[in-house]
């Protein structure tokens, strides 16, 4: 089947705008729209909730969107396939059924299940596979209007599409690849339209204040052109796509379920006014494994951040320091785990209170809820009348809550039931792909010719370099790109790994990986372990990583002048 499939995408996550929905569906002309609700931390929300209430585990979210929006959807032939199922796509599936009885809308659902791989995994609160997309396809030409799955690639939700409506096989790899590369920059919405860009200063507030939501006009060969609605806010461009092909990836080889995409293929180039081409896209065959999302609940924390004002505040630091330390280490059950993180917000002479503020972050961790719990609180607040001078909290510390960890495990794919539970009731099994391939680190590429030496100014590395960054468990990655080749004949040289170390003191420690990607004129870096157990553990002050590619961009370097 030939043409143009038009993908859009109206959620990048559980919580995204609410509108969007409608926003998509009546900005312009699509085939096809996603959401993507699910990510790691999302996925041990819904695991808590499916503890309290054996029918939840889904986005609650999505049935109101489409309450209001299903009729709209339907009138205009507009496909939704979504990952909102999350722990339970059986139980969305038929809340939708009976959404759509109740509206009078004859709408098929289909869902996509076989991704819980919990009872595999003991201790785990939610143990799902990555399940790639020929599900979705099965679904789809079966006649599906809305299509259901649990915990899918993001990508998957236009790898399904595409395959289905272009009769895709799964050792279509180059093909698959480009629909996977396009899933890429869809999947978070307004992050491919100018959302947490780099540079946004560059387009004024009064494009970007509210960036509509992105789509793709994918190709039978596999190439797309990424665009947005008329009218809609935000910005489609070289760079603002670029960005997001660096989110939350790591080396050339980005791998799936269906294919393993070559990003280092990947060519982008601006076809007009929020138009972006992404062409020559190759891909190989998918590793033997499935990745498998292991959530388990890991302990309990608690917090306290106290705020210390004007003069001597490193002297005020050690005082409430040895004073929780005494208070904890006489404790009956003291916390296992302590870490203070000292903040210097505060200015000299600064002319508000607030500005002449640090803040000193106190967080304990423990496998008893207690000793998280009331005697950590009350010997915070105890302090209020004998500690350092003008001493208060941002908050006054709770009871204690518990935290997720999040693991990565791999299964041999021939052990992951995928099925296809048609709009009849059919159960179709999808079998696993037969041509595999392990996945290699790919050798460094050539790099550019360095830039000549000259006189250079030590200015912001993000006066000439865009950064993204985002998480991975307990990983961090760090995409830099450069904007004009020139710019990229420096900075291949010069953000070495060493340099990157110097310019982020967090990660000397920590094995730090660099890949380059020189069709993209971006160095991609993995920080490993810098978030500790994941997100949900709430390791570090930014927990998913996602301003370290901003802090970077703020370090100072010796900078060519012809580049500024």
């Amino acid at each position: 089947m030939t043409g143009v499939l038009r993908i859009g995408n109206a959620s990048g996550f559980y919580g995204d705008r609410f509108d969007a929905l409608r926003e998509m569906l009546t900005g312009g002309e699509l085939d096809v729209l996603t959401g993507d609700y699910l990510a790691e931390l999302t996925m041990l929300i819904l695991g808590r909730d499916r503890l309290k209430d054996p029918a939840a585990g889904y986005a609650r979210t999505f049935l109101r969107q489409l309450e209001e929006c299903l009729g709209l959807a339907h009138e205009r032939g507009v496909r939704i396939v979504t990952n909102a199922g999350g722990l339970n796509p059986a139980g969305l599936a038929e809340r939708v059924r009976e959404l759509a009885a109740r509206l009078g809308i004859p709408v098929r659902v289909a869902h996509v299940e076989g991704d819980d791989r919990t009872a595999a995994f003991p201790g785990a609160l939610a143990a799902h596979a990555y399940l790639g997309g020929f599900g979705i396809a099965e679904c789809l030409r079966a006649g599906a209007d809305v299509v259901v799955t649990g915990r899918v690639t993001d990508a998957a939700l236009v790898t399904g599409p595409a395959a289905a409506r272009f009769g895709w096989r799964p050792d279509d790899h180059d093909r698959l690849a480009g629909a996977v590369v396009a899933g890429h920059v869809l999947e978070c919405g307004a992050q491919a339209t100018g959302g947490n860009y780099a540079f946004f200063t560059e387009y004024g507030l009064d494009r970007l204040h509210r960036p509509g939501f992105p789509l793709a006009e994918i190709h039978e060969d596999g190439g797309c052109v990424v665009t947005k609605h008329p009218g809609t806010g935000g910005v489609v461009d070289v760079g603002t796509v670029t960005a997001q092909l660096l989110y939350e990836t790591g080396g050339a080889r980005y791998a799936g379920p269906d294919v393993t995409a070559r990003l280092d293929s990947v060519r982008l180039s601006q076809e007009g006014p929020d138009r972006v081409r992404i062409e020559g896209v190759r891909g190989e065959a998918p590793p033997p494994t499935l990745k498998v999302g292991l959530n388990r609940l890991g302990g309990f924390r608690n917090e306290v951040t106290f705020v210390l004002t004007g003069l001597d505040v490193e002297h005020k630091a050690e005082l409430v320091r040895r004073q929780m330390g005494d208070a904890l280490g006489s404790a009956k059950s003291p916390p296992g785990e302590v870490r203070w993180d000292l903040v210097r917000t505060d200015r000299p002479d600064a002319d508000t209170e607030e500005g002449a503020s640090a803040l000193l972050r106190l967080v304990v961790r423990d496998q008893d809820p207690k000793a998280v719990g009331r005697a950590f609180s009350g010997a915070a607040i105890e302090l209020a009348l004998a500690g350092y001078p003008g001493f208060h909290v941002l908050a006054p510390p709770g009871k204690g809550a518990p935290y997720g960890v999040f693991e990565a495990a791999y299964v041999p794919r021939d052990t992951v039931d995928h099925l296809a539970v048609l709009p009849d009731g059919r159960r179709v099994a999808v079998p696993p792909a037969e041509d595999t391939c392990p996945l290699e680190d790919v050798p460094e590429p050539p790099l550019p010719e360095p830039l000549p030496a000259g006189p250079a100014r030590r200015v912001p590395l993000g006066l000439v370099a865009g950064a993204r960054s985002g998480d991975k468990g307990g990983d961090a990655n760090i995409g830099v790109w450069a904007r004009s080749e020139e710019a990229w004949r420096w900075l291949a040289h010069e953000l070495t790994v060493d340099r990157f170390r110097e310019l982020v003191p967090e990660s000397r420690p920590l094995p730090v990986t660099r890949h380059a990607l020189p069709n993209l004129r971006a160095l991609n870096f993995v920080v490993e372990g810098i978030l500790g157990e994941g997100v949900a553990a709430q390791h570090r002050f930014d927990p998913q990583a996602k301003a370290l590619g901003e802090w970077l961009r703020s370090r100072h370097v010796d900078i060519p002048e012809a580049l500024l």
